[in-house]
């Protein structure tokens, strides 16, 4: 070893969004002149710069450079004791390769966003917000959750009402308002009201939201019933006062014309004339018309027979492979074709290379994919459900270039999908996931021969509505 460091001080103290600075003493203990390469490795190499990145030294010659510390503001700082290390590779010796190492420590802080999906809701009966709760500080966030309003018109009903939330991730706090008096008849009303994040020792976070009550009954509806009660009610009295006498002189008139008014005796009941036949023409039965013309030897010779219509054949659903290999054979390249199984609508017809496939705003989740490729060397893959997760673990589908590859489930017992993982053979694939209340989640890619996951954060359960893929 023909090096020796030093570092003053070895531990430093950090606040995320500031910078500390190390000294790195270098010597030369060699017998020839060299130049040494520094360079921060470690968790904490991101946010760590060394000047001057390389240093030349004469034997016996010592030299210092500095490390500067820069956390940044955000859950990537993690809070609290964090090693790091610079490598020292000599250019004359790179096999001799120094690494001395140290501690920071990154001061914890806290800060918390929250967000009401939507800010007004409307109802007769109750409204359903959800508060969306981010923790964009370094600690483990624990807070409490309640509801207020002016003169206390609302009841409140959160699930959960106490949240845990690490580092970096958001939770959503299922709302219920019920209103304590319903608006029988009557226009709609505006209630203003507050759902406050409360943790110890800070000041509470209060968000506000719009609860829209809407009457049972319009006020138009309910005057347009008074009038139709009133005129109903009206008439019926002006009839029962004014009911016309009606006469007939119909008898008198038969009586002056001798025609007897009595009903007559049973036994003087006439009997039915007989009946004469008549002749008629014969009745001829028409056969339907066939779609498709009689197979040979059967048309005319039969005594009268007639020939069976078959129903037409329904054409065969295009899939993910049908549609890649006709993109392929007509465009070289490598391609990416798939589609979509949509909830209480079915298959969607297939599309390629970044197209969308499900639908967007509609609140129709995703239920099965349909994949296939070209020049890829086959795709893998495999689908969550927002119930059950993976229901089949580490196995996955898998097809080769050309053949269909399916992922989830159309059956109506097995849950909706969250999210998938998806891999070519050869080469990288892109995709970008819409999921309910974030929309698109932004493109992603992989390294040649890796896997991605698209879809829902695992813990929000969030329903999957649309895709996109690129290779």
């Amino acid at each position: 070893m023909s090096l020796w460091t030093s570092l003053e001080p070895a531990s430093v103290t950090v606040d995320p969004g500031s910078r500390a600075t190390v000294r790195l003493r270098v010597r030369n203990t060699g017998d020839v002149v060299d130049e040494y390469r520094f360079e921060p490795v470690g968790p904490t190499a991101p946010w760590t710069t060394v000047e001057p990145q390389t240093l030349r030294l004469f034997p016996g010659t010592t030299g210092t450079v500095e490390l500067t510390f820069a956390p940044p503001r955000t859950p990537d700082a993690t809070a609290g004791p964090n090693p790091y290390a610079v490598r020292i590779t000599p250019t004359e010796h790179p096999e001799a390769v120094t690494v001395p190492e140290g501690n920071v420590t990154i001061t914890p802080f806290t800060e918390v966003r929250a967000e009401l999906v939507p800010p007004t809701v409307k109802g007769r009966f109750r409204g359903r917000p959800r508060l969306a709760i981010d923790n964009i500080g370094n600690t483990k966030l624990t807070a409490s959750l309640s509801g207020s309003d002016q003169g206390d018109r609302l009841a409140y009903e959160l699930q959960p009402a106490n949240v845990q939330i690490e580092p970096g991730r958001a939770v959503f706090v299922n709302t219920t308002l019920r209103p304590r008096q319903i608006i029988w008849f009557g226009s709609k009303e505006e209630q203003r009201y507050n759902l406050a994040v409360r943790r110890s020792g800070a000041q509470p976070l209060e968000v506000e939201g719009t609860f829209v009550q809407r009457g049972f009954l319009p006020r138009w509806l309910a005057t347009a019933l008074s009038l139709t009660v009133a005129l109903a009610i009206a008439f019926v009295m002006i009839w029962l006062a004014y009911k016309p006498q009606v006469n007939t002189s119909a008898s008198e008139k038969l009586a002056e014309a001798g025609v007897s008014t009595l009903a007559p005796s049973p036994s003087a009941t006439p009997s039915a004339p007989a009946l004469v036949p008549t002749p008629t023409a014969p009745v001829v039965v028409e056969a339907p018309a066939s779609s498709q013309a009689p197979a040979d030897g059967d048309g005319g010779s039969g005594g009268g027979g007639g020939t069976e219509t078959k129903a037409p054949v329904k054409p065969k659903q295009e899939t993910a492979a049908d549609a890649v290999n006709k993109l392929a054979a007509r465009s070289d390249g490598r391609h990416i074709c798939y589609s979509a199984y949509i909830e209480d609508k079915g298959w969607q017809d297939p599309v390629c290379d970044g197209a969308i496939a499900g639908t967007t705003g509609k609140n129709l989740p995703i239920k099965a994919l349909n994949i296939a490729t070209a020049r890829t060397g086959g795709v893998t893959g495999n689908a969550a459900h927002v119930d059950g997760g993976w229901l089949t673990g580490d196995k996955w589908s898998k097809a080769t270039d050309g053949v269909n590859m399916w992922m989830g489930s159309s059956k109506p017992a097995v849950a909706v999908m969250e999210g998938f993982t998806i891999k070519t053979i050869e080469g990288s694939v892109c995709q970008n996931a819409h999921v309910k209340d974030r929309g698109w989640l932004g493109n992603g890619c992989t390294k040649a021969g890796d896997w991605i996951y698209g879809g829902s954060p695992m813990e929000q359960k969030l329903q999957l509505e649309a895709v996109r893929f690129t290779v």
